[in-house]
């Protein structure tokens, strides 16, 4: 995939915006992303579930979009497969700001944006929702291989035991974004300014939304959060067990990439080092 590409795609399906100023930009981990002059970017499908991934966020985001308080990534046209390129690609809204994984959030105020934002989205979704297999803490903490790397493996297990043993969510399955992490959200003036990547977007259990709490706030913000957004104490305790697994996703791909193994992020490790002591 490269520019030529993807402006002979626009000329053949969108020709009303092959014309605008197109940039490719650095990152992304299912999908290539260009942006496409000032207010838009196109998601090119780097891996084989992605096109899937894609469509999903075609047929709800939209909806989900209008009645959240924050900019979220939109989808507007839809790039058919063709001979030129076999899968499905899609233009989206451009949401402005520092992902990040490159910009942390420093504002401890930025536990109530998260917090209106999860209460806009967490909404009993419609019956055809796509499940989310991102719902309900089950199977094992997982990233054994860091656990050493990382320390502290005692109160990590501890923290994931106890989320196992908290009550399910047994309510009407909610609208989830599934994968909050920091390159999943933009941040302008040290605070939460939109969310994109919405590929996992489904219907389950929020803890694995409010996990978010700890892996994308500063410390002392988690509690600021929870202040606003009223979770049981059965929900919290799931959210805690996301909490430390997403932490240390990002400290295995932080290893991978110190490693220069393929799709490794060196400066993602330290991201999921102060999680965990946050969350500690």
């Amino acid at each position: 995939m490269d520019h030529e590409l993807v402006r002979t795609l626009l000329q053949e399906q969108h020709p009303d915006l092959a014309e605008l100023e197109l940039k490719a930009v650095v990152g992304g981990w299912g999908n290539q992303m260009w942006r496409l002059g000032a207010d838009l970017a196109v998601r090119m499908p780097r891996t084989a579930q992605a096109p899937e991934l894609l469509l999903k966020e075609h047929r709800w985001v939209p909806d989900i979009a209008a009645r959240v308080p924050l900019p979220i990534q939109t989808p507007v046209r839809l790039g058919k497969p063709s001979d030129r390129f076999p899968r499905t690609w899609l233009v989206t809204t451009w949401v402005a700001g520092e992902p990040a994984d490159h910009a942390p959030i420093t504002d401890p105020a930025a536990a109530d944006v998260l917090a209106d934002f999860l209460k806009a989205l967490h909404t009993e979704a419609p019956a055809d929702a796509p499940v989310s297999d991102r719902s309900g803490v089950q199977g094992s903490l997982g990233f054994s291989e860091v656990h050493e790397y990382v320390g502290r493996g005692e109160e990590m297990r501890a923290v994931w035991a106890d989320a196992i043993a908290a009550p399910a969510w047994d309510r009407p399955p909610v609208w989830l974004h599934g994968d909050l992490h920091p390159a999943n959200v933009v941040v302008a003036d040290g605070t939460l300014a939109g969310v994109i990547d919405l590929g996992e977007v489904g219907a389950g259990d929020p803890a694995t939304d409010l996990a978010a709490a700890w892996i994308l706030l500063p410390a002392g913000a988690a509690d600021r959060f929870f202040e606003r957004y009223p979770a049981d104490d059965a929900t919290v305790r799931r959210a805690r067990g996301w909490a430390v697994q997403r932490a240390l996703f990002l400290v295995a791909m932080g290893v991978n990439g110190d490693k220069g193994l393929p799709g490794g992020k060196p400066h993602w490790g330290p991201l999921g080092l102060e999680a965990l002591e946050r969350l500690l």
